[in-house]
């Protein structure tokens, strides 16, 4: 369809919560409490990171790029949020519709990656240890996350110029609260076919290649627990293993839930509510589950508030 046909329409509407208007006071409180925190956490994270000697290795670089993933994530998406149950204005431009579609797919897609590398990181730190400096250098790194951040960015931006030669003439109401692929699909006047098999193969490639990732190093990782003898030891490494692989199965769980379905059989008020869960709640329990259970973390965060001196303590993965 040219490109003429964009004109149709200038702007969007994004009803979101806008059904449930006795709700909206209570939402609006609770996702900007969700949104402080979010912000907080992760900036606190990579704040400590950067200023404590001791957090600079590979495990902890990797997870300063993911909080500020999760952080420019929430800014993507909350902010416009509040804003249209504050003023109970519910449009976005036509551009602005595209440029939050755009980040939002590619910071979603960076979360993979950058779970996939750190699972990576973990093989190489529980099963390799004496050739974790050879493997995980620094240069390596840099690259590792260098790469995740392209194949993030070209990914999201192929989607993004696709769609924009759609016409979107049938309406312009999204029964969403921020500009996603699915409810704008079911806006679109244009033959979606060709769409509809890019995003499934670049879906299937960018999903299924970082979860075999993920799950081959953990299956190593299981696999080398279990040969440990000693209980602690044991315990200590699975309690962070968990905590890894359940925001695992958060995120994954999510995204599967919502994309790998025909645009057919796309729920609204279904994909509203999972959608809250990995927009919001995902990023806010990063600093939680990442780090604050981390006695390192926990340390730097004391050396960077002044709260006297803490001992070093062994975090729960070998560096």
């Amino acid at each position: 369809m040219g490109i003429g046909n964009q004109t149709t329409i200038s702007d969007f509407l994004l009803l979101g919560f806008s059904e449930h208007p006795r709700q909206q006071p209570v939402l609006f409180v609770l996702f900007l409490g969700m949104y402080l925190v979010t912000m907080l956490g992760n900036l606190l994270i990579i704040v400590a990171i950067g200023s404590d000697q001791h957090l600079h290795t590979p495990m902890y670089f990797f997870l300063a790029n993911l909080s500020f993933t999760e952080t420019s994530f929430s800014c993507t998406i909350v902010p416009k949020v509040l804003v249209n149950i504050q003023t109970q204005d519910h449009t976005i431009s036509y551009a602005g519709c595209f440029v939050q579609m755009y980040f939002f797919m590619a910071l979603t897609l960076l979360d993979d990656f950058l779970l996939a590398v750190m699972a990576y990181d973990r093989y190489v730190a529980i099963c390799l240890p004496l050739h974790y400096a050879t493997i995980m250098h620094p240069q390596r790194c840099l690259l590792l996350v260098a790469a995740s951040w392209l194949c993030a960015h070209l990914l999201a931006f192929s989607l993004t110029l696709l769609m924009s030669q759609f016409s979107f003439c049938a309406s312009r109401s999204i029964p969403h609260f921020f500009c996603d692929v699915p409810p704008l699909l079911k806006l679109a006047c244009s033959d979606i076919h060709n769409f509809q098999v890019t995003m499934l193969t670049e879906a299937v490639l960018s999903g299924t290649i970082p979860l075999t990732c993920v799950l081959v190093s953990y299956a190593h990782i299981i696999c080398t627990i279990l040969r440990i003898p000693s209980t602690g030891g044991k315990h200590k490494v699975f309690s962070t293993c968990g905590s890894h692989l359940s925001v695992l199965t958060l995120f994954y769980g999510t995204i599967f839930l919502v994309y790998f379905q025909p645009s057919s059989s796309y729920s609204a008020d279904t994909g509203v509510v999972v959608s809250v869960i990995y927009t919001m709640v995902t990023p806010m329990l990063n600093p939680f589950i990442y780090s604050l259970r981390n006695r390192d973390m926990k340390g730097a965060l004391w050396r960077l508030f002044g709260w006297g001196k803490c001992a070093l303590h062994k975090g729960s993965f070998p560096d």
